[in-house]
């Protein structure tokens, strides 16, 4: 092909059909896909899932991408040999160049087959905490959020005392899924089992600060437990899970200083916060009404070393004539 007088090198009449066929092709497919975008939406309208949603556009943009590949491939070879060659040469360049990049689009294939996690569910992924928002060919997307008080010093460290959002959306690459334990928590058991610790004087009331903890605890959870049991009967129907129970319960621990009453109950994934707040509220009622205070680190002194006092004057004239 020669325009001005320049003869472009390998454009012919025939690679010019190829040209304009698949500018074609590419047309018609993005169309498709934005029309099904918009079917799906009409179609979708109204209903609160928002995972049915999510994989409806997932599987619209990974069918029209495979569509689109395989039609521009059809185009330009149209001799399967020619194409082998070229895929071969393709793959290896890849693989060598982009060797992250290919390793993220395997996890997240694993992703999809391995149940591993998916929109909605609040996971850890390589060192985030946070709900997934978003999950890509490449990347997931993390809503983040804080982090309780054992592991402030976490890196990268938080402001957020507790297990809710901080404002920051995360992306972690797919790969991470390869290097990396993916630490998921509303999958198959969205409930989680807590702890608040009380430490107590050993001349207290023990036995009734260890019945102040346990009514707190059945208070705020009566409604979690049943179904939090179903959950777990449902989850041994899958795994091998040891049979345990949802029922709070209270543990004693010997320390120097005083004695630990931890009591241990089950609550949601979500509103953590909230049960473990409603339930220190009632308990310090509780102990204050009780008269029952908590106990804090003391310290006794038993004795004084030897001291000599003496003043700026004496002491330089002690130092001359030394």
């Amino acid at each position: 092909m020669e325009i001005f007088g320049i003869k472009f090198v390998g454009v012919n009449a025939e690679n010019g059909t190829k040209l304009l066929l698949t500018l074609a092709f590419v047309a018609v497919v993005v169309l498709l896909r934005r029309a099904l975008h918009i079917l799906a939406r009409v179609l979708l309208r109204g209903r609160g899932n928002e995972q049915t949603r999510f994989w409806t556009r997932q599987t619209i943009n990974v069918t029209t991408t495979l569509l689109l590949v395989l039609g521009v491939l059809s185009v330009w070879f149209d001799d399967p040999t020619r194409l082998t060659t070229a895929l071969g040469l393709v793959t290896a360049g890849l693989a060598f160049a982009l060797q992250r990049v290919v390793t993220a689009v395997a996890g997240y294939f694993v992703i999809l087959r391995g149940n591993n996690f998916t929109v909605g569910d609040r996971i850890t992924m390589g060192g985030v905490r946070g709900d997934v928002i978003a999950l890509g060919l490449i990347q997931t997307t993390i809503m983040e959020m804080g982090q309780p008080p054992s592991v402030q010093g976490a890196d990268p460290p938080m402001w957020v005392r507790s297990r809710q959002y901080t404002g920051r959306v995360v992306t972690v690459s797919n790969d991470k899924i390869f290097d990396e334990p993916i630490y998921n928590y509303t999958r198959d058991f969205p409930y989680l089992w807590e702890e608040i610790t009380i430490p107590i004087p050993y001349d207290a009331d023990r036995s009734r600060v260890e019945r102040i903890l346990l009514d707190a605890a059945e208070r705020q959870t009566v409604g979690i437990r049943a179904a939090s049991e179903a959950a777990l009967k449902a989850m041994q129907g899958r795994y091998f899970v040891q049979t345990t129970g949802s029922e709070p319960r209270v543990y004693y621990r010997i320390t120097d200083n005083w004695l630990e009453l931890t009591v241990r109950f089950v609550t949601e994934v979500r509103g953590v916060r909230d049960v473990k707040d409603a339930m220190s509220r009632e308990i310090l009622r509780e102990l204050d009404a009780a008269g029952i205070g908590i106990a804090s680190a003391t310290y006794d002194i038993v004795g004084f070393p030897p001291l000599r006092i003496q003043d700026g004057v004496t002491a330089m004239r002690s130092n001359d004539k030394g």
